[in-house]
């Protein structure tokens, strides 16, 4: 075996013979061969989602793809159902699970209508902004219907304002960025109460929303109709 000059640091090497090294998944090894400081800010998103729900007993993942931040969120509650509409993410996740971190992830399109719960809360990141407008509204309907009545639901997303930056690869199937207005506006046909933050790079913030990279929105208190 080999043997770290710190002892401190010979469980590094130990849990590498005992578990091998812990693959990426899909997606997230093509961030860190492309873009490894994107692969920070994805995390940053996770972490507030963990810390916004901290306590929670069961949560709702809707577009988890390779669900590598999952884990994140599964450190604050109970438990994490990740869901996909793609198979190949769905059996990559399924691929790499670890018992450790359990997170029970199956494929569904959440278009086609809510999951089975109900879910103390739900949280969607970099996925409506691949929702077209006609469907907007059912997409977070849907996503409220999956949570209690005093469920929340998280979703985040580019800025309208950031497309202009961002490079061809990031803007792939974006279309349907919003502004902070109008991206409260949608979610308060659904929820009573919205809280609006902005992120740039990995830090989140209050701030003046048409200067923000990333938008996050926080509601709660669903309406009838949704």
């Amino acid at each position: 075996m080999d043997e770290t000059r710190e002892p401190q640091y010979q469980n590094c090497v130990e849990i590498r013979d005992q578990f091998g090294l812990t693959p990426l998944g899909l997606m997230s090894n093509q961030t860190w061969r492309d873009d490894p400081r994107r692969l920070l800010f994805v995390m940053s998103r996770y972490k507030f989602v963990s810390k916004m729900l901290s306590g929670l007993g069961s949560v709702l993942e809707v577009g988890c793809a390779d669900a590598f931040g999952t884990r994140i969120v599964l450190q604050e509650v109970d438990s994490v159902t990740a869901v996909d509409f793609d198979p190949v993410f769905v059996r990559d996740v399924n691929d790499r699970q670890d018992a450790k971190w359990p997170i029970e992830c199956r494929e569904h399109d959440i278009l086609d209508g809510p999951v089975e719960g109900p879910f103390d809360a739900s949280y969607s990141l970099d996925v409506i902004e691949h929702i077209t407008p006609a469907d907007e509204d059912r997409f977070v309907s849907h996503m409220a219907q999956s949570v209690s009545a005093e469920g929340v639901v998280i979703i985040g997303s580019p800025s309208l304002e950031s497309q202009q930056h961002a490079s061809p690869p990031s803007k792939a199937g974006h279309v349907n960025c919003k502004s902070g207005v109008e991206f409260k506006e949608l979610m308060q046909r659904h929820f009573h109460n919205v809280f609006l933050f902005s992120m740039n790079d990995e830090v989140v913030h209050t701030g003046y929303a048409p200067m923000a990279h990333y938008l996050l929105t926080v509601s709660c208190q669903k309406k009838s109709n949704s």
